[in-house]
């Protein structure tokens, strides 16, 4: 286990904990989300906040990863996503085990490859998160049959070169007409990355939402 742990809520009752985990992109590292993470945990007291870190080292030399993208196209990602899909789910079930906190009041928060399997996620039998905030991520395939109790957060740079924003555009497009809650937030001149106008979204998406779970 190379998670950190960002937050512990110390004062608040089991019934009103909530479960925030962040997943990073490939070549990265539960580190580099943990800014994000304490930026959000200090206006959420009450939520177990945690920085996941991918299984496997990464192919790219550095950093980690949920599945290669060495040679990956639009043909196999799906396969990939697929397989790594799994022990994703296992990582959010081991902290819900060991925090208490139940599927209602978890929302996963990734960046890049660790939006992509939170995505998958929430489209399969029995999701394990009341929402999913996506951030530059993608769906590897159009989900059949998304489970319609999971809220969808779609952001995304307009200049992002590595996971085109048109991915977002189309997941939306997906989700809305599968009759799923769904936001998309596009972001003019953002590349591949997280800034200040993503993250103040995420706050004011938290708050939002924040009777709903």
């Amino acid at each position: 286990m190379n998670d950190i742990v960002i937050q512990t809520p110390r004062d608040a009752a089991p019934s009103s904990q909530q479960l925030l985990l962040f997943f990073h992109g490939v070549g990265s590292s539960a580190e580099d989300l943990s800014g994000l993470g304490q930026v959000i945990a200090q206006r959420h007291p009450q939520a177990h906040v945690v920085s996941v870190r991918s299984p496997d080292a990464s192919d790219l030399g550095q950093g980690w990863q949920w599945f290669s993208v060495l040679g990956v196209t639009a043909e196999n990602r799906a396969q990939r996503v697929a397989a790594a899909l799994p022990r994703f789910q296992q990582a959010v079930r081991d902290w819900q085990q060991r925090t208490g906190v139940p599927v209602e009041r978890t929302t996963l928060l990734g960046f890049s490859q660790g939006a992509i399997m939170a995505l998958a996620s929430a489209v399969v039998a029995q999701p394990l998160a009341a929402r999913v905030v996506a951030m530059a991520g993608r769906f590897a395939a159009q989900p059949a049959a998304p489970d319609l109790s999971t809220h969808f957060h779609l952001l995304h740079g307009q200049a992002d070169g590595v996971v085109p924003a048109q991915s977002s555009i189309d997941a939306q497009a997906w989700l809305s007409a599968a009759g799923a809650p769904v936001t998309l937030d596009l972001f003019p001149g953002l590349g591949h990355g997280i800034d200040g106008r993503m993250l103040a979204r995420v706050q004011e998406i938290l708050a939002a939402d924040a009777g709903m779970i």
